[in-house]
């Protein structure tokens, strides 16, 4: 049975547009190619931090809800670990509780854009 992530990573904000899309291309194909589904993402856009991290004070923060194997996740932080576009990262195996969570805050967006 696949268990089901959710990974967060900062990249760096001195990137363009396009560099910050090409390293969450890459980490949404790292995702793909282990067999693994990608079920929900979501862009945060440049925030600021809560400490400065290598001396830069944003990040462009990105999250990526998936089900996979376990043994993706070694291969997924190793490559975060290795790319220094990344500059923080933290992936959690969600249990059902944060699942349907995750799903109910998500339907409740919806049901917003749809009122609106």
């Amino acid at each position: 049975m696949l268990n089901r992530y959710e990974t967060v990573f900062i990249v760096t904000p001195v990137l363009s547009d396009v560099q910050v899309k090409e390293a969450v291309d890459k980490y949404k194909k790292l995702i793909k190619e282990n067999n693994a589904k990608v079920v929900h993402e979501e862009d945060w856009g440049l925030k600021k931090l809560a400490y400065p991290i290598k001396h830069k004070s944003t990040g462009f923060y990105y999250l990526i809800e998936f089900e996979a194997e376990g043994t993706l996740i070694e291969k997924l932080e190793t490559e975060y670990r290795r790319d220094e576009r990344i500059i923080r990262f933290l992936t959690f195996k969600m249990d059902k509780y944060s699942v349907k969570y995750a799903e109910k805050k998500r339907n409740l967006k919806q049901t917003e854009k749809t009122q609106n």
